[in-house]
């Protein structure tokens, strides 16, 4: 299964978010979302990772800027998808992406 580059927008399917790790801070990571007019399923978190950069006003002080997650889905392929904190611009309210995907061979 190579990994393929998406860079593209998702919609979370309301109500599937995991409301526990919004307690601590983190996104609610959805369950379903929206991609190319398909729902997809998350089967299973396979790991997670945070991306953090400089504050960029001068202060030494560091923020946390995606929240990465690596997820399997229950059509049997692999997906990276983030949580952007701080967007801008043309997306400033497209807040998860789908980054890439490995899907099994047909």
């Amino acid at each position: 299964m190579p990994e393929r580059f998406v860079s593209e927008v998702i919609r979370p399917v309301v109500a599937t978010s995991d409301t526990s790790r919004m307690a601590t801070g983190e996104p609610g990571l959805p369950r379903e979302f929206m991609w190319r007019d398909r729902t997809i399923k998350i089967a299973a978190v396979l790991r997670t990772w945070r991306e953090t950069g400089k504050c960029r006003h001068g202060s030494p002080e560091m923020y946390v800027r995606k929240h990465w997650f690596e997820v399997a889905t229950t059509a049997n392929s692999t997906m990276k998808i983030y949580f952007d904190r701080q967007t801008r611009g043309a997306h400033k309210n497209d807040r998860w992406w789908l980054f890439t995907i490995c899907e099994p061979e047909e």
